[in-house]
């Protein structure tokens, strides 16, 4: 499997929980540690669904999801 590939379920994972888990708060190493990520990946995962306005960046340095009836 690529890495494009194994990003893209990664992303899709960590979509799924928030999609389950709308209240959801996270930092990027509860992130990283929650699914066993390594830096790079977490970062990567975590910019995707930034760009993708799923996530947001709070002031408290936790990942929220951007519009929680999405």
């Amino acid at each position: 499997m690529s890495a494009h590939h194994d990003v893209a379920g990664w992303i899709r994972l960590v979509r799924a929980e928030y999609l389950e888990d709308p209240g959801l708060q996270l930092t990027k190493a509860q992130v990283q540690r929650l699914w066993g990520l390594n830096t790079s990946t977490c970062e990567a995962i975590l910019d995707a669904l930034e760009k993708d306005q799923f996530l947001k960046l709070t002031h408290a340095n936790r990942y929220v999801r951007a519009d929680p009836a999405r």
